[in-house]
């Protein structure tokens, strides 16, 4: 993991596909997926990204999980299975990509990136408001701020 940039403080080495099939047995689980992500544990933030319910995601979770962010596959783990589906994502590509913290910056382009491939229902104006944030970003010299 180390050798790919993922951070291995708190990890038990449990593979994506594992956690993807825990995540079919558990279902939905907004509590759950709290008491998973406080354990600061590696994969359990990523298997509560994947059980949260996105309806009962609110505006102060986003901000604190996005504050908890250590590591660019939790951050694009919880764009992609969790946050792009809040009613919240858009605002918060917006709002993040302007933040000045790494991982954070990053959580707002990749719910771009996320948007573009899962909300069939964004109107070509909502892409094209990204692109300032793009352009302007673009020079940001930090490799996981500039890599998706």
């Amino acid at each position: 993991m180390s050798r790919f940039g993922i951070q291995t403080k708190e990890v038990l080495g449990v593979s994506i596909p594992q956690l993807r099939g825990l995540a079919r047995k558990v279902g939905a689980d907004h509590e759950l997926a709290q008491e998973l992500w406080k354990t600061g544990i590696h994969e359990a933030r990523i298997l509560a990204s994947m059980i949260d319910d996105p309806a009962e995601v609110s505006e102060d979770q986003m901000e604190g999980w996005a504050m908890d962010f250590d590591s660019w596959d939790v951050v694009d783990g919880c764009c992609g299975n969790l946050f792009d589906k809040t009613r919240f994502a858009i605002r918060k590509a917006h709002e993040w990509s302007k933040r000045k913290e790494e991982f954070v910056k990053r959580a707002g382009f990749v719910l771009m990136a996320e948007l573009a491939v899962h909300d069939k229902h964004a109107s070509n104006q909502t892409f094209l408001d990204f692109l300032p944030a793009t352009v302007r970003e673009a020079s940001d010299e930090r490799n996981l701020s500039r890599r998706l």
